[in-house]
C-alpha cells in the first residue's frame, strides 16, 4: 500500500521514506494513512479532488500553523505539506478511552484553541457566516405548518438575533466542526483534529455546541446538566486566564442562531441545498445517532428553558416551546439525544 501513498520526493527527502502504511478511517472528503517516516509513527491526510479542495486545504494549513502557538498544544504538530497533491503529514496521537466528564476537558481545549488568534489574524482565515433571514422565514415557515401560533414580536426578535450575530463576528479560531471523533483525548490532553471548515469568529458560536447538541455532527450528545454546567464554565475560566477578559453573555443568540438553521439537521453535502425545516412535518430521516426530529425537538427545549424566566427573547421561548410540544404530541415515540458519546 505505502506504493500509492501520495509523499512526493521532497516530503520523502525532508522526512524521511514511508513503512508500514495502514488505511485509516475518514470522511468521504479525505484520506488517511497511518505510517512510519524515519520509523516515527505519523498521520498521512491527503483532501481528494473536488472543486472545494484546494479551499479546504488552504483552511486546515492555516489553521494548524495558527493553532501551534498554543503551548500545551491543542492540535497535532504539522510535520509537512505539498499543497500540490493537498497533503499533510501530522503528529500521530494516541487516542484514549474518554473519561466520564470528557465535556469539561473538551471544552477548556476549546477555550484555549479560540484564544490562539486576535484582531491581528483578521484575513487569515474566511470569517464565519451565521443564520440569515432566509433562515427565520423557514423557521416560521415551519411553525406556520404545524398550526403553531407565532407570539407577536417573535420575527423582530429573530431578525434582531440574525443581526446581532453579523455584528460581533469575533477574532476567536474556529475548528469548524468540534464533533466528539475530531476531539483527541490523549495522555497530554484534548487535541482537535480536522481544519477543513476553520473560519475565524465568536467563540461563543462553539461553546454552544455542548448546550445545542452538537448541531454540524453525526454522533449528537446531550450531556447531563451538571457537566454542561462545569464545562461551560471550565471553558469561561479558561477563555479569561487567557484572554485577560471574561466570556461575552451571549449564549443565548449563539443557541438560537443554530436552531434557526435547517442545514444544522443534514450532513455536509446536504447543506445548501433545500428547506430543511420544511421537511420536518412531513418526513423524519436518521443522520448518525439521532433523526432530524430528536435533534429539533432537543434544540427547541434548550431555547424555552433559556428563556424561561422572562426577559430576552421571551417570545422565541413561548414559541420555542410550543412547537416542542406540538411535535412530541404529533410523534410521541421521539427520544431524547443520547447522553454518551459512541
Amino acid at each position: 500500500m505505502w506504493l500509492r501513498l501520495p509523499i512526493g520526493e521532497e516530503l520523502r527527502a525532508e522526512l524521511g521514506s514511508p513503512r508500514r502504511a495502514r488505511r485509516l478511517g475518514s470522511s468521504p472528503r479525505s484520506r488517511v494513512w497511518r505510517v512510519e517516516l524515519s520509523g516515527t509513527p505519523v498521520v498521512v491526510k491527503q483532501l481528494i479532488d473536488a472543486p472545494d479542495a484546494p479551499e479546504r486545504y488552504a483552511r486546515e494549513v492555516a489553521a494548524l500553523k495558527l493553532a501551534s502557538r498554543v503551548d500545551p498544544p491543542v492540535v497535532p504538530m504539522l510535520l509537512g505539506a505539498d499543497p500540490d497533491q493537498r497533503v499533510l503529514v501530522l503528529e500521530h496521537l494516541e487516542h484514549q478511552q474518554p473519561r466520564e466528564d470528557w465535556v469539561v476537558d473538551y471544552a477548556e481545549a476549546l477555550a484555549r484553541l479560540h484564544a490562539a488568534t486576535g484582531a491581528k489574524d483578521a484575513g487569515v482565515l474566511r470569517v464565519w457566516s451565521g443564520p440569515t433571514h432566509d433562515d427565520v422565514d423557514s423557521f416560521l415557515g415551519l411553525a406556520q405548518a404545524l398550526g403553531v401560533a407565532v407570539p407577536c414580536g417573535v420575527r423582530t426578535e429573530l431578525d434582531d438575533i440574525v443581526n446581532r450575530l453579523v455584528r460581533s463576528p469575533g477574532h476567536a479560531l474556529l475548528h469548524g466542526d468540534p464533533c466528539p471523533g475530531n476531539d483527541m483525548h490523549t495522555s497530554s490532553g484534548v487535541r482537535f483534529i480536522d481544519f477543513e471548515q476553520a473560519a475565524l469568529g465568536n467563540g461563543l458560536t462553539e461553546l454552544a455546541y455542548l448546550r445545542i447538541g452538537f448541531p454540524t455532527c453525526w454522533c449528537v450528545t446531550a450531556p447531563p446538566q451538571h457537566l454542561l454546567e462545569a464545562a461551560e464554565a471550565a471553558y469561561g475560566a479558561v477563555w479569561l486566564q487567557e484572554t485577560g477578559i471574561d466570556v461575552p453573555n451571549d449564549l443565548i443568540a449563539a443557541c438560537a442562531g443554530w436552531l434557526l438553521r435547517g442545514d444544522a439537521l443534514v450532513q455536509r453535502s446536504q447543506r445548501g441545498t433545500a428547506d430543511h425545516l420544511a421537511d420536518i412535518p412531513n418526513r423524519d430521516w436518521r443522520w448518525g445517532t439521532a433523526t432530524a426530529r430528536q435533534r429539533l425537538v432537543h434544540r427547541l427545549g434548550i431555547l424555552s428553558q433559556m428563556t424561561a424566566h422572562g426577559g430576552e427573547l421571551e417570545g422565541l421561548g413561548q414559541l420555542a416551546a410550543t412547537m416542542r410540544d406540538d411535535i412530541l404530541a404529533r410523534w410521541p415515540s421521539l427520544q431524547p439525544l443520547p447522553a454518551q458519546r459512541p
